[in-house]
């Protein structure tokens, strides 16, 4: 097993852009990982941004906060909106090789808070996205503590952006002064980890037990000596289950994808058990699951995802959410009819083909063309039986769609360890899901990325 050494000192620079560009406008809507990198972009391609966060620092989902909604299932709309949804003993599902930037690896570095471990704790991202922050100088470019209250199209095709300070945590307080401002384009980096999806449960309102989203799961001592029924599949629902078994009487796991082979205690646990999903609940307690078994809960807690949800943004119609589908984009960036002045990032994200069609270096097809390919690509979701909801889950084709991208920009494709390493990893996460983190067996991956990394950093000179 291999320990990360630490990187040196390092200084990166902002090589000059060489091309005649058209310099536009850009408001980057959160500083985030997303939102940090097409600030990024946008600036190497000489546009004038501004980003906007909501937050007084940068980071987004990764910048913990202990506490939690006042909804713990998180669907009253005037609920204490808390924007983190880590919980406390969160370690990444990746190794820091895949998740870096390619020209900013996620290198591990001395220091009092620092992780050295390969899939280290949530803290250690957020320091990553910091020294990125600093290392190319966009703190600058961020209004800290500052939200975006509307984005709305303006007759001539410009973007009027009304946001206002924070003053303490009075968001609700809608008679603050506000701004308004004009871009000639926005790019949406807001996040999609925040508005919890809770499961519809027949029956649950009747039931007379404790719900909870797990945006609002921070540590397992709430779960102590409970029967508690958990909702999903994913990684979150592997790390909570196991978390809270620990402490809890039984834990009752519901899942659409569970195979009928594997319901029933899960091997290496006396008190987990997988389920099919839940049939029905009723007032003395019970939850009823498909396969036929009942139990009596005393919590139900859904690990069952978020809703993109753009609540500043105005567009009169022309994009819209349908059941979590925003659409229609193209290739999941770019509206047709407002590109490329409106566009997503984190859906998933790409900045560099952002800015360079803004500032017309690279260009785009027709409206018409964008409409047909989305349209084709909605048909083939449709052939496939794949429900809306995953419209934009790539992760089947996760690489193919990066290279698309970075062949549209001129760029290199994925590098093949990449590629490997998030295989190998995924294979290791099913197989070994109590292990993968800690042990593994691609010391030569792991060496063909620190090999490949040394060509983005060079040691600062001595003073």
């Amino acid at each position: 097993m291999i320990v990360p050494a630490p990187v040196p000192t390092v200084r990166f620079s902002n090589p000059p852009t060489m091309y005649p560009i058209a310099s536009k406008n850009v408001a980057v809507i959160g500083a985030g990982a997303a939102g940090l990198i097409a600030a990024h972009e946008l600036r190497q391609e000489g546009h004038k941004v501004v980003v906007f966060e909501r937050e007084n620092q940068v980071g987004g989902i990764w910048v913990y906060n202990p506490a939690t909604e006042s909804d713990s299932l998180g669907v009253d709309p005037t609920r204490n909106l808390i924007h983190s949804s880590l919980y406390a003993s969160l370690r990444t599902n990746l190794p820091r090789e895949v998740m870096g930037f390619r020209s900013y690896p996620f290198l591990y570095k001395r220091g009092s808070h620092r992780d050295p471990r390969r899939f280290p704790g949530h803290r250690e991202v957020w320091e990553y996205l910091k020294d990125f922050a600093v290392d190319f100088k966009l703190c600058g470019l961020v209004r800290f503590g500052t939200e975006v209250w509307h984005v709305g199209l303006m007759e001539n095709g410009k973007w009027k952006v009304t946001s206002r300070k924070r003053e303490g945590n009075a968001y609700n307080d809608r008679n603050q002064e506000k701004l308004d401002e004009v871009y000639d384009a926005v790019v949406v980096c807001n996040g999609h980890y925040t508005e919890p999806r809770p499961a519809e449960i027949p029956g649950v309102e009747g039931w007379p037990g404790k719900q909870i989203h797990s945006h609002n799961y921070r540590d397992p001592e709430p779960f102590r000596d409970q029967v508690v029924v958990l909702i999903g599949s994913a990684a979150s629902a592997d790390d909570i289950s196991r978390e809270i078994a620990k402490v809890s009487k039984e834990v009752h796991i519901a899942s659409r994808s569970v195979q009928n082979g594997i319901i029933g205690k899960l091997a290496g646990y006396d008190n987990i058990y997988h389920h099919s999903m839940i049939e029905s609940t009723q007032g003395d307690g019970s939850v009823a699951f498909q396969e036929g078994s009942v139990v009596y809960a005393d919590i139900i807690l859904h690990c069952t995802g978020y809703k993109y949800h753009f609540p500043f943004l105005e567009t009169d119609g022309i994009v819209t959410v349908d059941d979590n589908r925003v659409g229609p984009l193209y290739k999941h960036i770019f509206p047709p009819a407002l590109a490329p002045w409106l566009s997503f990032v984190g859906l998933p994200w790409k900045s560099k083909w952002i800015a360079g069609t803004l500032s017309g270096r690279l260009s785009l097809p027709s409206p018409k063309e964008m409409m047909a390919d989305i349209q084709a690509f909605y048909s083939s979701m449709e052939a496939s039986g794949t429900p809306k909801r995953y419209t934009h889950n790539i992760a089947g084709y996760q690489f193919e769609y990066d290279d698309w991208l970075a062949a549209q920009c001129g760029c290199l494709p994925t590098e093949e360890w990449r590629k490997q390493m998030y295989v190998e990893t995924s294979m290791r996460k099913r197989s070994q899901p109590e292990t993968y983190r800690d042990q593994w067996e691609d010391e030569h991956l792991v060496r063909q990325a620190e090999a490949d990394f040394s060509q983005y950093f060079s040691k600062v000179p001595s003073s």
